[in-house]
């Protein structure tokens, strides 16, 4: 199956240093409360007396959206209703944490949040405390977890809830027998117009902040992959910084590298291994793949046409996306723009080629074929085209992060965040005159190897590029 594109070639350049954050932004009190307001008029507009969002250690977002309060060990609920202050339950750990969070509201400690064997002294009781804010027979209560349903999940609809059943069935025996809980999760995460979907300036840069620390990362391995060193040591190379991670660190070599979720262990890297690795924090990942070789010599026989068969049409797609995308854009487009040119079995790109991403790695996604879902200014996008070839040909992988900008939303930027601005300048500036891809002025990479694809991993400056026509 002779698949080379003529298009793309692989060339040798040296990948300019972007440069790191010197300061971390943050996003403002005043935001926060806006956002909650939003959320109100939101709940108000469905005809529903109040909103509980719900999260955890893994689903923090939508709390964290809303208060800038993380939880840590515990769950956490946060109630909103109309001329009330927001009230936000936690466990005997929260309560002193969640001082240090820049929203407003009243914590309230609900100890059956707190870990086993901890102190439940002050427990007054979860229906209780949610009866003392306002909650009662016959309401209609929305309920924010991190999923809703639909058409494609078989016997769930709007009732059905994302949380822990002890709250679930606390707040169903509350509004009964008249009232109704319903899942209210799109609220904040659809993919169209959920409230999580457009972000503000401020938080814009904050996923900039993330993706230059986790796009640094995977670089540093990509110039000091070595074979003889353990996964271990590989990820000793990035460096990290300690920033909150949004998925587990994933790096493999060898027969688990095809599945591309495994943490790194002790394995030796091997001269000829198949490589992956991906590092996410809030608000950013980036993942590279390709086998530790620096030439085809190096690899075996069967699969020496690699580049040509895979890693070339692979670069064409990622390069048709890059050009595709942008504010209005149908999601449809995007699916096309990958799929017209690596659709055939061989590639196995079975998940989404891009989606929304926000403090959660994976918020959802308007790219799916047939989606009439526009893309618009202030959402942050992650190009993210996985192949899985389930052959010894194995895999190659582009994830990183743009955010969609309108003239007045780049002015903004550019005014009050001028360095990251100026990254994100020489960004698209060496992926326009050097990688030969033409993005449209609202695309802002914020990923400091931005579609930059060594495909031979010991032989970094060796990378992917465009013809010049």
């Amino acid at each position: 199956m002779a698949l080379l594109d003529p298009s793309v070639h692989l060339t040798e350049t040296d990948l300019p240093d972007f440069g790191e954050p010197s300061q971390q932004p943050l996003v403002p009190p005043a935001i926060y409360a806006a956002r909650v307001d939003a959320a109100l008029e939101r709940t108000a507009q469905r005809g529903l007396d109040c909103l509980l969002i719900y999260g955890d250690r893994e689903h923090s977002a939508n709390i964290a959206y809303l208060t800038g309060y993380d939880p840590r060990f515990e769950e956490a609920l946060l109630i909103l209703r109309a001329g009330q202050r927001p009230t936000l339950l936690v466990g005997n750990e929260g309560m002193g944490y969640c001082s240090l969070a820049p929203g407003a509201f009243d914590p309230v400690l609900f100890q059956s949040f707190s870990l086993l064997g901890q102190p439940r002294d002050k427990n007054p009781g979860l229906a209780r405390i949610l009866a003392d804010r306002g909650l009662a027979s016959g309401q209609r209560v929305g309920v924010v977890g991190w999923k809703y349903f639909g058409n494609g999940d078989p016997g769930m609809d709007q009732t059905t809830l994302d949380l822990p059943s002890f709250i679930a069935d606390t707040l169903r025996d509350l509004v009964a027998p008249n009232g109704r809980t319903i899942n209210a999760t799109d609220i904040f995460m659809d993919a169209a117009d959920g409230l999580r979907s457009i972000n503000d300036v401020h938080q814009l840069a904050v996923f900039e902040h993330a993706a230059t620390f986790t796009s640094q990362a995977l670089r540093n391995v990509l110039f000091g992959l070595k074979p003889g060193m353990t996964e271990f040591a590989a990820v000793r190379l990035m460096q990290i910084n300690g920033l909150p991670w949004a998925a587990h660190l994933m790096l493999s070599s060898g027969d688990r590298a095809a599945f591309g979720l495994p943490s790194p262990s002790a394995k030796i890297i091997a001269r000829g291994d198949p490589f992956t690795m991906a590092y996410s924090v809030w608000g950013a990942l980036n993942a590279r793949a390709g086998f530790v070789v620096r030439d085809a010599d190096e690899l075996p026989a069967q699969i020496r046409d690699y580049v040509d068969r895979l890693v070339a049409p692979y670069f064409s797609a990622i390069v048709a996306w890059y050009e595709t995308v942008g504010i209005d854009v149908p999601g449809h487009d995007l699916f096309a723009a990958v799929h017209d040119r690596i659709g055939d079995p061989f590639f196995g790109v079975g998940l989404n080629p891009g989606h929304q991403i926000h403090l959660d790695e994976w918020m959802n996604s308007p790219i799916a074929k047939g989606s009439a879902i526009t893309l618009k200014s202030g959402m942050a996008l992650q190009v993210d085209v996985i192949p899985a070839t389930h052959s010894p040909w194995f895999t190659t992988n582009i994830e990183d992060g743009i955010a969609l900008a309108d003239a007045t939303l780049r002015a903004e930027f550019k005014a009050r965040y001028p360095e990251a601005w100026s990254r994100i300048e020489r960004r698209r500036a060496f992926m326009t005159d050097v990688l030969g891809i033409r993005l449209k002025p609202e695309v802002l990479p914020f990923s400091n190897i931005p579609a930059y694809l060594p495909p031979y991993l010991l032989s970094p400056r060796r990378v992917l590029a465009v013809k010049p026509s």
